[in-house]
């Protein structure tokens, strides 16, 4: 049996539970049903242990770096054990059903969270194959930009895409320019790293399409369309704070990468636009078919596809017209280079995806759906809300978003509905989108770009500069509270 609580304000066909680290589901529909289970286990010794176990593989998690251990595999054993013991209560209980419907929800979700990853990823391969980045790197080496002046233009262009095309895809893509162009320097790409996930967090937390907790308390009929962008400036310190004090220890030098001149593989733009078109995809059918936006990622992984097919069907013809061309002028290094060409492949580029990341992400959202059908998100939402005031409650939520995650963490004050201010509610939203930059793991994009640039950009890289962003922090929500001061008061 299980206790459904939904929002009578929400279609009853959009179920969200917990889409951990899914700021790239950008169009998801929002939370509508919390699934928690009959049982209250949040003081029972197996809930206990549920939670140790969880913290003892988040501890792993941060020791990637010393131990180097992926950080799927801490996460996959302790979501076994913890369903492993629902299970096992569950059946004790002669209530087995609920436990395996609950379980089943959750896994839906993820899925539907992996396929779209999965889609995302393999376009950023197919253009990284296509030497996409190699080019764009090529550009900003001929520009003559120096590490500073790269360092702002990444952050910039992460803070002004992400409320479109949301944190997690902009992080990824400014993440593989950055690895590209300072190839080598560790140092410099654990800083423009850094930067480009707090400006891509920074960026999600004032539209309702930048990060799936906006959406959600959009969706909520919370706070209207237009008043995110009230969150604007607050969300602007958030990201300058940081990033002046770190530009700062950027050596004023140049890339040692030699320039030379890169070009497109055929298809390159093309593709381009067809990851375009699939987001569009996507978005259409949310909007107008209110169908969830996988559907939409994977018509255009269908896109990828057909299009693979064509450059493989037609690559001949294509090569046989440029050997031409180049024997005319004579060029035998490029005549050279085309016997080294090689089919463009889809299936190769759904091979390269960072299926680390994919795992981490199922551990961690199995994990705590496990604890929130435990009961622990509901009474750490009860806790706060009742023990503080609003003000305090979503400050420190923001804080627990950078280990917790701020899917949850959002859902979980979404399903309490606590009586709050206009201004309270606009806090909890900047809050729970910002606060994740605080850890590296605290935010998908800070999870997937350390997938990237594996190496490079880690968790103790970022923690060094933790109270760095924290100073961002704390002055965008004071900000916030200045600006907007007559919508809450200071300790309601």
């Amino acid at each position: 049996m299980l206790t459904l609580h939904r929002d009578p304000g929400q279609p009853r066909d959009t179920r969200c539970w917990p889409f951990l680290l899914a700021s790239l589901l950008l169009f998801v529909s929002p939370a509508a049903f919390a699934v928690t289970g009959e049982i209250d286990l949040t003081t029972s010794a197996v809930g206990f242990f549920a939670v140790v176990i969880f913290v003892l593989a988040y501890a792993l998690v941060m020791a990637e770096e010393k131990i180097h251990m992926r950080k799927s595999k801490p996460v996959l054993v302790a979501a076994g054990i913890i369903w492993g013991l629902i299970g096992w209560v569950y059946v004790q209980n002669g209530m087995s059903d609920t436990s395996e419907y609950a379980f089943r929800v959750t896994l839906l979700e993820f899925t539907e969270l992996m396929l779209f990853l999965l889609v995302a990823m393999t376009y950023i391969n197919a253009m990284e194959e296509r030497r996409v980045f190699d080019a764009l790197r090529s550009w900003m080496l001929r520009k003559g930009f120096n590490y500073r002046t790269l360092f702002w233009l990444t952050g910039g262009l992460a803070f002004v895409l992400s409320p479109i095309a949301d944190n997690l895809t902009t992080a990824l893509l400014m993440c593989a320019v950055v690895t590209k162009v300072a190839e080598g320097d560790k140092r410099f790409i654990n800083l423009a790293c850094i930067n480009i996930v707090v400006a891509a967090n920074a960026g999600g937390a004032f539209s309702p399409f930048g990060d799936i907790t906006t959406l959600m308390v959009w969706q909520a009929g919370l706070i209207q369309f237009q008043e995110f962008f009230i969150l604007f400036i607050p969300s602007l310190v958030n990201f300058l704070i940081p990033a002046v004090v770190m530009s700062l220890f950027i050596k004023d030098q140049k890339p040692s990468s030699v320039y030379e001149d890169v070009q497109l593989k055929r298809g390159a733009r093309r593709i381009i636009a067809l990851f375009l078109l699939t987001i569009v995809t996507a978005v259409l059918c949310h909007t107008l078919l209110h169908l969830p936006p996988v559907l939409g990622m994977m018509t255009g992984l269908g896109y990828l596809q057909f299009f693979g097919y064509y450059l493989r069907q037609s690559l001949p013809r294509s090569l046989e017209r440029k050997r031409e061309r180049y024997s005319r002028l004579g060029d035998n290094k490029k005549l050279e280079q085309l016997g080294g060409v090689v089919p463009f492949d889809v299936f190769n580029r759904v091979a390269r995806a960072e299926w680390d990341t994919l795992l981490f992400f199922y551990g961690v959202v199995m994990c705590v759906g496990g604890l929130g059908f435990m009961g622990y998100l509901g009474l750490l939402s009860e806790a706060l809300y009742t023990g503080w005031n609003a003000t305090w409650a979503n400050i420190a939520l923001g804080v627990v978003s950078a280990v917790v995650d701020n899917i949850p963490v959002m859902f979980a004050v979404l399903t309490m509905e606590p009586d709050m201010s206009h201004g309270h509610w606009l806090l909890i939203t900047l809050t729970a989108g910002v606060g994740g930059s605080l850890l590296s793991i605290g935010s998908a994009a800070g999870v997937a770009v350390m997938g990237q640039a594996r190496g490079s950009y880690t968790f103790m890289g970022h923690l060094r500069w933790s109270p760095v962003i924290l100073l961002g922090y704390i002055a965008s929500i004071m900000v916030h509270m200045w600006l907007n001061a007559e919508s809450f008061a200071l300790f309601g």
